[in-house]
This record gives structure tokens, sequence and C-alpha cells, in this order.
């Protein structure tokens, strides 16, 4: 018996699967936009709109008693007898996180949602690396958190693809939920940053709280909402006559006769949903966008993403 929706390419097995060496050239020219301000651990490579310490000079400032004198502008002492100091634009350290659904559902798909999660967060990563931002990868489902963390530097770009190449979906009917996960993940995120949280967010009960505990610790957050084409338009993607759907995450079945009636009824409460999670996420200052599965990476990095100001 076949299983719609039933992934039939095969899965990535190389780091090269996930990211084509023709594909890394455009994404070294791409950087992750934090619109926020966040205080870095060390310096790094993106320029904040902090004053602190770089070779970009920003402004003055009259000198107090107890200020370093390394940053007297003396040539300004000679003009006008008065202490001023010299104010420069701070190099900011990044934290970059990248949060992968792994929950049973994502395992599903023409192309696979896992699949496409693992290629994107490998070149979501690659860019990140580029830029050296610390990069910290997770993978979440019911049964726990799995991390792999502040990696820096084009040479961890192997090992962060052969995580994400190792990574398993969840099994069926498993306990936890979406926002267990995410108090999970707030409670264990060091320091503040961008994270990237990938998923389908095809949860009944938990997004808006798991919204919250993401919300609540001072992150930038993004959510990519990745969904395959046969949830998109499972009509045109062959679902039809009378079917035994499952529940693949937590059990049951329904059986349904397929008409266009109620694909019009699929698709208007598909829509509700998502637009329910893109108003939740504004509501709460992160960004959203709902991606199908069968665009391109680079579309996705360079157009879709571009656009919305994540990515420059």
């Amino acid at each position: 018996m076949s299983r719609f929706g039933a992934s039939t390419t095969p899965r990535p097995r190389t780091v090269e699967d996930l990211l084509p060496p023709g594909l890394l050239a455009h994404l070294e020219r791409l950087d992750i936009v934090s619109r926020k301000v966040f205080s870095g651990r060390q310096h790094g490579e993106r320029r904040s709109r902090r004053r602190g310490q770089s070779v970009d000079f920003a402004d003055h400032r009259p000198y107090s008693p107890g200020d370093d004198l390394r940053f007297v502008d003396w040539n300004i002492y000679a003009r006008l007898d008065a202490l001023f100091l010299k104010l420069y634009l701070e190099e900011e350290d990044l934290s970059l996180g990248i949060a992968i659904d792994t929950s049973a559902s994502m395992d599903w798909g023409n192309p696979n949602k896992l699949d496409t999660a693992r290629r994107l967060a490998m070149a979501l990563g690659w860019i990140g690396l580029c830029n050296h931002n610390r990069v910290s990868v997770h993978g979440f489902n019911g049964e726990g958190i799995q991390s792999l963390r502040t990696l820096r530097g084009r040479r961890r770009a192997s090992e962060l693809g052969r995580w994400l190449l190792d990574l398993d979906p969840g099994a069926a009917r498993v306990p936890g939920t979406f926002a267990d996960s995410m108090k999970s993940l707030a409670a264990g995120r060091r320091g503040r940053g961008v994270l990237l949280v990938l998923s389908d967010f095809l949860e009944g009960d938990g997004v808006e709280e798991g919204l919250r505990f993401l919300g609540g610790r001072g992150d930038e957050v993004i959510c990519l909402q990745l969904l395959a084409p046969e949830e998109v338009d499972p009509g045109k993607s062959g679902l039809t006559g009378d079917l035994r759907l499952e529940d693949v995450e937590h059990g049951g079945t329904v059986e349904v006769t397929v008409t266009p009636s109620l694909l019009r009824s699929y698709r208007q409460r598909l829509d509700a949903w998502c637009g329910s999670l893109r108003t939740g996420c504004t509501r709460r200052g992160m960004g959203h966008l709902t991606i199908p599965t069968d665009t391109d990476i680079e579309t996705v990095l360079v157009e879709m993403m571009r656009q919305q100001g994540y990515i420059r």
C-alpha cells in the first residue's frame, strides 16, 4: 500500500550533498542581519551600533576623569585646549543559533522536510562561520534537545555538516510538546543573538506557549516554517479517493473521502494556521517566513530571506 507524502528521494549522505561546492561562493558574500544590539563575549567582525574599540571612527565625547588617555584626540586638544575622546564603532561578536525540529512530522514530504531543514541549516551555518559568528545548532523533538555548540570559522564547516547528517527523526507518540522543547532550548542557550527555528509548526497545542519561552530571553527569533508540496496543495500532489489518514506524531487514524470541497476547507484551515503563526510572531517581535520544501536553497536565502531583511 502506497503512503501519500512518503519521501522517495535519497537522504543526504555527505557534506557535499548538504552544501554543493558551487553554492559556497554565492553564500560567502551574504551575512545574517541582527536588528538588535547584543553584547558579545569577544570582538568579532560585525559592526555594531554600540561604541567601543575598533578601527572605524564614530564620534567624539568630552573627557571624563578616569577615561583611558590613549583615546584622547590630541589634535583637538591642541586647537581647543580641551580634552575629547575618540569613539569607535565596536565589532560585535554575534551568537547564531539554529534550531531544527526533528519530530516525526518533519520526516515527510517530497522534498523531505527534515532533509530540507538540514540543507538550509548547513547553508545558514556556513554563512555564520564565514562571518566569524559563534554558531550553535540544536535538534529538538518530544524526546529532548541535542546540541553542537560554539563553532567558529570555516574550518568547522565539516563538523557542522557531519552533525546535521547524523540527526535522526524522533519517534512517534512521544510525550513532549513543542512548548517543552522551546522551554528547554531557551534555558540552555548561551548568550543572546539570532535564533533561527526550522520547523513545520504543525502542532495543535503548545506553539504559542513555545514562542513565549523563546521571546522571553532577548534573542532575535526568526521562525522558518517548512511545508512540503503535499501539505501546501494535497490535491495537486495526488491526494484523492477514500483514504485512512494517520497522525504520525500522536497516533490515531481518521477515514476521509477527498472531495474538492474538503480540499478547499483544508487549504482555508492551513492558511488560517499559518496566518495565526505569523501574527503571533509579529506580536512578539519575531520574524516568520513560510518556505515550501521544493524551493531552491539559494532562492530561499538570496531572494526570500533577503527580501524580508533577514539576510543582506
